[in-house]
Order: structure tokens, then sequence, then C-alpha cells
């Protein structure tokens, strides 16, 4: 981070951090972790409380189903394989911990789902997260399967409780109807279960790392670190499986770690949602508005210069002034419009080449422009920027009779500039703001210091006019 003061103004410019980099400071942080607890007198990481199993269990559920509602939207909205996957593994994540939770609220885990249905919808849920994560975003859903989002989860589900209920699988039963054998945390399925399920998340984190470098969408840049604890956290059920029930294990704070950073992606996303609705009500409100102008005030206008030709003869001077401003009138309304109907993340450079192109096409002069693309500006200084051209163009035009007009936009060491250069009349600056009336130059100044920058003005008659904005 780092504050640059102008003008009385300051920009702090926050730089982004690298997907990558925090997808491994999340894996240090977790290694770390790791290895306290394995050199540690106990491997634990908090008190003997079966309620702080409740609470993360509570929470972790809660995370992944929201999580899950949410990428459901974003597939709504672009029909993407990627995200069609993504939501029904999260959604058998939340679901997994749902049915954990309830096992855990009754007390009685004497069913054999009750031991093997979590940790399978578990890593069932992993295998299409990492699969998500190695699709391309390019990946579309035929529309009719949209109706079908869950039946492939439901049919996989279904297919384990058959095979679970049958005993198909070989897994052992529990020792009573009271409690789970103290055979099945080191059973061979459940270790191989927590394996495939730290592959998943390992291949998950570096794959969604990658994608985030090159796109920009705010889940994927927490969805690599939460995958990356999520990792952290099924090795450490490898190390330090959990034979105590009531203990808090280093495994269960990661993974909850992992639920806290999706829960971040969550908010993230909701925030960029909802920013990108506003955009687009503010961009329909401004087309709206400049449908308005050029078909009303813009007709009328253009109706009331061509009139004004009728009265010529009557009163000369008086018909020249007012075409003079029926012609400004018209330019600014056009000016107007353009401005509603352009995009509001557009860059100056395109901006601005499209405005004076239009002045001089308009008025038959000679235009040179030199632009360099990499100036960037918001989107009041463009705003500002491209007035002030338009005003010194027109000025060189109606008042100069200017047939050539030079524009550029450039840097220099002080900072970035904006110059107007025409082979005008010229004139004497100081008488020309000392009159009444002469709204332009002043109003060209105060844009310039509000950028904030300054203003200069080179003029003599006879030798064309330069003028001059830095910021």
């Amino acid at each position: 981070m780092s504050d640059l003061a102008a003008g009385g103004r300051t920009v702090v410019m926050v730089r982004r951090m690298d997907p990558g980099t925090v997808a491994l400071g999340m894996g240090v942080v977790g290694a770390i972790a790791t290895v306290v607890v394995l050199v540690g007198p106990e491997h634990v990481l908090g008190p003997q409380s079966a309620a702080w199993h409740l609470v993360l269990e509570t929470v972790d559920a809660c995370i992944a189903l929201l999580l899950a509602y949410l990428v459901y939207g974003r597939f709504r909205r672009a029909n993407r394989l990627q995200d069609l996957l993504l939501l029904q593994g999260l959604g058998l994540l939340g679901l997994a911990n749902v049915l954990l939770l309830l096992s855990l609220l009754q007390g009685d885990r004497s069913g054999v789902l009750d031991l093997w249905l979590p940790p399978s919808m578990r890593v069932l849920g992993t295998v299409l997260i990492a699969a998500a994560a190695l699709l391309s975003d390019r990946l579309a859903v035929w529309p009719g399967w949209q109706r079908w989002v869950f039946a492939p989860v439901v049919v996989a589900v279904g297919l384990l409780v058959v095979g679970l209920r049958s005993q198909a699988l070989g897994l052992p039963q529990p020792a009573s109807p009271g409690g789970m054998p103290a055979s099945t945390d080191g059973h061979p399925a459940l270790r191989a279960a927590q394996v495939l399920t730290l592959i998943c998340f390992t291949v998950a984190a570096v794959a969604f790392a990658v994608q985030a470098r090159r796109r920009d969408d705010v889940l994927l840049r927490w969805l690599g670190p939460a995958c990356a604890l999520g990792a952290l956290a099924r090795l450490n059920y490898l190390l330090f499986p959990s034979s105590h029930p009531d203990w808090l294990y280093s495994g269960d704070v990661l993974r909850t770690g992992c639920y806290l950073l999706l829960l971040a992606g969550a908010g993230r996303e909701i925030s960029k949602y909802w920013s990108s609705r506003a955009q687009t009500a503010v961009a329909a409100d401004r087309r709206r508005l400049a449908r308005e102008l050029h078909d009303g005030v813009l007709q009328e206008l253009a109706y009331i210069r061509s009139e004004v030709a009728v009265f010529s003869k009557v009163d000369e001077p008086r018909v020249n002034r007012i075409r003079a401003a029926s012609e400004r009138a018209v330019d600014e309304a056009r000016e107007l419009v353009e401005t509603l109907s352009r995009p509001g993340d557009e860059g100056l450079a395109p901006v601005l080449r499209r405005a004076v192109d239009q002045i001089a096409e308009r008025h038959g002069v000679v235009l040179e422009l030199d632009l360099d693309d990499s100036v960037a500006v918001d989107l009041a200084q463009s705003h500002a920027l491209v007035r002030i051209a338009r005003e010194a163009m027109l000025n060189a035009v109606r008042h100069g009779r200017a047939g050539r007009i030079r524009v550029q936009v450039g840097r220099s060491k002080a900072g970035c500039f904006l110059t107007v250069t025409d082979d005008g009349a010229g004139f004497d600056p100081v008488l020309r703001t000392q009159r009444r009336g002469e709204f332009g130059l002043v109003s060209m100044r105060e844009r310039s210091e509000a950028l904030p920058g300054t203003f200069e003005l080179d003029s003599k008659p006879g030798r064309g006019t330069t003028l001059t904005v830095r910021w």
C-alpha cells in the first residue's frame, strides 16, 4: 500500500495480493500449526468439549450450504459446468456436515449410515470440487440440464446408501447399539478416504490459485487458500486420528478455518453481485436518459438552428449570435448523449479520441492525435479532461478560425498532461478573461484545478493557441 499526495488530495493505492501467494501463505500457516501439534505433548489444540464439536460442525455446515446457494446463483446466470460441479461438491460437503451434526445431537451413532455416509459424501464432494478446479470456465451446460443440477448427486448418494445398508463395501459395523467401534478411526477405508480427500483438496488449491491469476473472479481468489487449509486439515486427521470424540483436534480447527475462508469469499461474492447490479441499473438509466435527450431536446435544438436561417436578413448580427448559441447547445447535447451512452470503465484515450473526432469532422478541421493509452484516470477526471479538450477545440474553431488542431495526452517527469494546440488567430489571454461572459476559460481552469492539476494557456494574436493541463 502506498499514498500519493498531489494538489491537496491523497490517493491510496492498494496492491492486490497474488492468489497463489495467499494459498501458499495459508499452507505455511497450516503446516506450522501441524508441526506445533506434532512436537507437543498432546496432539490436541483445544479443550475436551463435545459442545465445541457441535459449534464447529454447525458453522461448517451453514457456510458450506450458504456458499453452495451462492454458486447456484452463479450457475443460473452463467450456465458454466465449473459452477455446476462446484455447487454439487459444496452441497455434498454441507449435507455431510449436517448428517454428522444430527448424529452428534442425537448422541447415537449406532447405524452403519451414521458412521460411513458422512465421510463417503465428503469424499465425493471433494472429488467434484477438484474436478471443478481443473475445468475451464468456458465449458457450458446444456440449457435443458439446468433443472437436473442435483440429479447426479441424488443418484450417487442413493447408491452409497444402498451399498452401505447391504454391507457390500465390507465396512465394520458398530460394536454396540450405543457407539462406534474403536477400530473405525484406523480402518483402511477411512484412511484411504482421508488420503483421497487430501489429494483432491491439494489439486483444487493449486488449480484455483492458477485460475484466479488469470481471471477477475473474487470467489476463486478465496477458494484456493480455503482448499489449502482443507488439505492440511485432512493431513492432521491422518497424523492424529480422532480416537477421542470429545477432544478438539487440530484437524477440526483447520477444517473450520477452511470454511471461514469460504465465508470470506462468499461475502466478497455477494458484494460484487450487488455492485454489479447497481452498475447495471445505473447504465440502464444512463441509456434511457441518452435516448430521451437524443429524441427530444437534441431534435428541438436542431430544428431551432435550421429555422434561424429564415430570419438571417432581418437582423444578421443577432441571428448569427442565435445560430452560434444553438450550435453550442447542439454540441453540448450531443456530448451529453455520448457521455451517458459510453461504458463507465472505458479508458481516457478512446473516449477522448471519439469526442475530438466528432468535432473535427463536424467543423472540417485537420486533427492530429497523440494519445498515450497507458494514462489512467478515474471517471470524474476523464469527464473533466474530455470537456476541457472539447471546449478548447470549439473555441479554436469558432473564435480562432483554426484549420489544424493537435491533441496530445502523455506522461512527463512531473506527471501526466493534456495539450491542445491550434493554428488559429490567437488572442490576448489577459484581455479575454477580463471580458464579461467569457466563461469558457474560467470553466476550463476550474476543471483543471479540480483534477487536481494546473492550467496553462499560451496564446498571442496571429500565433495560435496552446492549452496545457497537467495533473
